[in-house]
Order: C-alpha cells, then sequence, then structure tokens
C-alpha cells in the first residue's frame, strides 16, 4: 500500500495474511486455537518515528502482561508508518528485548518479529522461505511464553515447524503466495 491505511485496513491486512498464510498454510500450529478463540489483540501503531513506537511497546506489553490470558494471550502491535526498512526494523528488535528484560518479563513474554521485507541471513531477498516471516506490515507480535510452552507441549515436533515451513514454501512458490491473497 503506496498510502498510509487505516487502523482498520491495516488490522484487516493482517487478518487475512494470519487467516491465509500462517493458518492456512499451517506455517505456525499454533495460531488457529487462539485466532478461533478471538484471544489476538490486534492494535496499529500511529508512530513514525522508532522512540513513539517504543512508547506503544512499553504499553502493550503491560497490557499483555496484566491481562487475563483467556481474554488475551497475544498481540500483534502493527506500525505501518515507522521502521519500514528492514535493516532498522531488525536492530529496533534489540530495543524490544532490551524492553522485555527492563520491564522484568524476560520468561513471561517474548517478542517475534514478521516484516514486509524479512529476510532471514543468508538468503537472497527474493528466496521464496522469507515469506515465513513476511507480514502486510511491520509487525511485533508480543507472546506470552507460558503459551508457547503449552503449545510445544502439545506439538512434540515443534523443532520440525521451521524446516516444514521452507519445504511448504518452496512448493507454493511465489505465485502461490500472490493468490493466497487474490478475493
Amino acid at each position: 500500500m503506496d498510502t498510509q491505511p487505516t487502523h482498520d485496513e491495516a488490522i484487516d491486512a493482517t487478518r487475512l495474511w494470519l487467516e491465509r498464510a500462517v493458518i492456512g498454510l499451517n506455517l505456525c500450529p499454533f495460531a488457529k486455537a487462539v485466532q478461533r478463540k478471538g484471544q489476538v489483540r490486534y492494535v496499529v501503531s500511529d508512530a513514525d518515528q522508532p522512540l513513539q513506537l517504543h512508547a506503544d511497546l512499553v504499553r502493550e506489553l503491560e497490557f499483555l502482561r496484566d491481562a487475563d490470558p483467556e481474554a488475551v494471550d497475544t498481540t500483534l502491535l502493527i506500525h505501518p508508518r515507522v521502521l519500514a526498512d528492514f535493516e532498522d526494523f531488525n536492530e529496533f528488535l534489540e530495543v524490544a528485548d532490551d524492553t522485555v528484560a527492563d520491564l522484568d518479563l524476560e520468561g513471561e513474554i517474548q517478542v517475534a518479529s514478521f516484516h514486509p521485507d524479512f529476510q532471514f541471513e543468508g538468503t537472497a531477498p527474493d528466496d521464496i522461505t522469507n515469506y515465513t516471516n513476511r507480514s502486510p506490515f511491520p509487525t511485533l507480535h508480543l507472546l506470552r511464553e507460558a503459551s508457547i510452552d503449552k503449545a510445544v507441549a502439545a506439538f512434540p515436533e515443534a523443532s520440525a515447524i521451521f524446516e516444514a515451513n521452507m519445504a511448504t514454501l518452496d512448493k507454493l512458490g511465489h505465485e502461490g503466495w500472490r493468490k493466497l491473497f487474490e478475493p
């Protein structure tokens, strides 16, 4: 999107990505249950500077810490107006991890990252396997460690998810990825 999306547009695009790619391709076998139960919190940041995003991150980490896990299990902090450059986004992840530590939330909440230009180290920018972490907008995914532990216990082959995702995307290819989002 060339123009800045409204909050509803950003949430709708992110929800579509979650449903069609993450859940639809089973990239994260744990996502379906929390989405179905309505436990995913979608938040759009209006930040246009990293410092503003940091303030939003602190607020959302504190919100998730204090929320009932049965009501809100995970948060997607979508920030379409800041950190559009993947390198800048990647550098901010250290700030995010430091913030988790500063709030004494290590072992309780972790931050996962998704970005429209996500690129694994050692891959070409157009490598289809990068799409496992490509979202419509830069997004910080705040996850409860307890939920991750429960999900991993229920899915004993959790370490195989990464390899399975690579194989899924290799088979799907770029054209298949594009078709996921056609109306």
